[in-house]
């Protein structure tokens, strides 16, 4: 199961379909971005698409029909903006020949429309291609929904585009899953339910005559609220926290005297060799990594100053554009890595991270008191990191009898901390409490848990800074042993045929982390024969977890897809 390999692979259908000759790519907000994570400009190019355009873009009612030899892709959602845009476009056609593909089930009314516009008869192909998510690693996946509880409850919007979303993610992977879904959550149970009635109502596009049964495992971001409050220390998940990662892209202009063309960098593994090997290393071994790389490029560099004979010349052109390629590379991951590595010293994040993990992993009520006390009045404590401190300390001893939650956010008032951000604190007890959790995670309750967890925060780690894992592993680990309990995790529907799956697709509502995507990696290593892929609405850190919080628990006025 490879969600990159099956988005590329819709694409390169949509580019070939339509055989040689100049193309050009209409698409939407969100196709565009859905084509970006998997395609550079320059793959696309060489596809003979010379030209990408939005076609809500009202620049293009300017265009006169001009254009009538290129053929024209499109690629949309099936939305009834689209669908009226559509039309429009079909009724004043200005190319000759039009290709069109929808990112998912297209209504037979839609269909229906679509050709009474077509009066030219221009369409020479109506097609459903299943890319309507983001392909974020060759297993991980999201669907780029903040925000999609409020009050406990799904946007009733937010929720058709979730099941949209990961039953796109299920046809591209041809899996037609049972559903197990997590017992105390009534938005994974509307999920599942929503998902179902799709693989009922067009079973026979789900009809892919596999010998094993499928797992979709549908999980809520309430279960495990720890994982999204940690700092990171694996390149990826580190930069998505301190810098933060959107559609594979990082925005550095607010660093001072940073060079235009470093404004915004690209870090996607399907463009970048140096990212795609080392997105799970940790910081120290980036250090070493991103030093080899640069002694590599002078060396490089000295042979490329050397040009003496038209043989040197002729070997200087033909490999400058890879000298070229490695030169970006270069300047773009130390700068990066610069920026990173600036932060951790300014704001103490290897002192701060070291009690964020002390609090995932052990109970030390006293001594973890005393810590927080002291690094928030560290002036060089970030407040957002001061607030997660308080909030991890209020999910570790919020039923202790000595707990000091209240005097901990007195010290964030006195530190200045703005009043939305300190309402974090009451907002995580009230979101991912003991009350709203079905599992242990801190291993409370469950004396057998608490050694394992202890155990495994003394030894088979690499660092302090590592000692957490994720809950998501945990249920992987009980649902592979056929120990994951029916009463907490029931099937939606008939579990004929029901084996220990082989084909496990994860998805978290209320976003998932690039820790959990590490972690599952590490899960697939360990167990070769399973083949696992997670999602979730969409990709935290700390901040946009924040938000998620503040929405789900007071609600708010956000939408994104009306």
């Amino acid at each position: 199961m490879n969600v990159i390999s099956a988005v590329k692979m819709y694409v390169t259908k949509m580019t070939d379909d339509s055989g040689p000759g100049m193309k050009i790519l209409l698409m939407d907000k969100e196709t565009t971005s859905i084509v970006s994570m998997v395609y550079c400009q320059s793959e696309i190019l060489q596809r003979e698409v010379y030209l990408l355009e939005r076609l809500d873009s009202g620049s293009r009612d300017d265009k006169d029909s001009g254009l009538r030899h290129l053929k024209c892709l499109i690629f949309l959602r099936p939305t009834q903006q689209n669908i009226r845009l559509l039309c429009n476009e079909l009724k004043n056609p200005k190319y000759g020949s039009y290709y069109i593909y929808f990112s998912n089930i297209l209504a037979k009314a839609d269909v229906k429309t679509l050709a009474e516009f077509d009066e030219q008869e221009v369409v020479k192909e109506l097609q459903e291609l299943y890319a309507d998510y983001l392909a974020v690693n060759t297993h991980f996946f999201s669907l780029g929904i903040p925000c999609c509880i409020e009050n406990g409850q799904w946007d009733k919007i937010l929720l058709t585009r979730t099941i949209q979303g990961v039953t796109a993610v299920l046809l591209s992977l041809k899996k037609c899953p049972l559903i197990r879904y997590q017992a105390n959550s009534t938005p994974c149970k509307k999920l599942g339910e929503g998902i179902r009635e799709i693989l009922s109502k067009e079973n026979a596009l789900f009809d892919f005559r596999r010998n094993e049964v499928p797992l979709l495992l549908l999980l809520d971001r309430r279960d495990d609220p720890i994982t999204p409050l940690l700092n990171q220390w694996t390149y990826q998940a580190m930069v998505h926290e301190l810098l933060t990662i959107s559609n594979n892209r990082v925005n550095l202009s607010n660093i001072p005297g940073i060079s235009k063309e470093l404004y915004e960098v690209v870090l996607s593994a399907e463009q970048d060799d140096f990212y795609a090997e080392n997105l799970y290393k940790n910081f120290g071994e980036i250090g070493q990594t991103i030093k080899e790389l640069m002694e590599e490029f002078q060396k490089r560099a000295r042979k490329h100053q050397k040009v003496e004979s038209i043989a040197d010349m002729k070997q200087f052109v033909e490999t400058y554009p890879q000298f070229k390629k490695m030169s970006g590379t270069v300047s773009k991951h130390v700068t990066v890595v610069g920026e990173l590595s600036a932060m951790i010293s300014k704001h103490i994040l290897l002192e701060v991270s070291e009690i964020e993990q002390e609090l995932a992993s052990q109970n030390d009520h006293s001594q973890h008191l005393q810590s927080i006390r002291k690094l928030i009045n560290n002036s060089k404590v970030r407040e957002i990191d001061a607030v997660r401190l308080v909030m991890l300390y209020a999910l570790r001893y919020e039923k202790h009898s000595n707990n000091d939650i209240q005097g901990l956010v007195d010290l964030l008032k006195k530190k200045g901390v703005s009043e939305k951000m300190i309402k974090g604190v009451s907002n995580i007890i009230e979101y991912g409490g003991t009350q709203a959790r079905q599992s242990d995670i801190l291993g409370i309750q469950d004396a057998v848990k608490k050694t394992k967890r202890l155990f495994k925060g003394l030894s088979g780690v690499e660092n302090v800074y590592t000692q957490h894992q994720p809950l998501v592993i945990e249920t992987l680990e009980e649902l592979l042993k056929g120990k994951l309990r029916e009463n907490l995790y029931p099937f939606l529907g008939s579990q004929q045929n029901y084996k220990r799956p082989q084909d496990i697709i994860v998805f978290i509502v209320g976003g998932v982390t690039y820790e959990e995507s590490l972690a599952v990696n590490n899960f697939m290593l360990d167990n070769p024969s399973v083949s696992v892929v997670l999602g979730g609405t969409d990709i935290h850190n700390t901040t946009s977890f924040l938000q998620e919080l503040e929405c789900a628990v007071r609600g708010s006025t956000y939408k994104k897809f009306t």
